[in-house]
């Protein structure tokens, strides 16, 4: 997982709680990220938004692969029940194609 400070559970120096642990791909280069502003910081193009049926989140704790319906549909990675942070539910338009 790329990113700017990331530690060994994808917390970066933008995200860092507790149950900030998701990473995300980007569609444009298949990387996965910490943040999109990780993304903005390090890469030479803009985030490109996952289709919602595509393996598209990440828990940094397991590794647990999601798609959007799988990751927003519980509060907890589904692999080891880590929480995950709610507020990252703002940033869903910037990271999956939901609207």
């Amino acid at each position: 997982m790329r990113g700017v400070a990331v530690d060994k559970q994808g917390r970066c120096s933008h995200y860092n709680s507790q149950r900030d642990v998701v990473a995300n791909r980007c569609a444009t280069c298949g990387t996965w990220w910490a943040c999109y502003r990780c993304h903005d910081e390090l890469a030479d193009h803009p985030f490109g938004r996952m289709p919602l049926g595509e393996l598209a989140a990440m828990c940094g704790v397991c590794g647990h692969e999601m798609t959007y319906a799988q990751y927003s549909a519980r509060p907890q990675c589904p692999g080891c029940g880590h929480p995950f942070n709610p507020g990252c539910s703002l940033h869903a338009h910037l990271y999956f194609e939901v609207d």
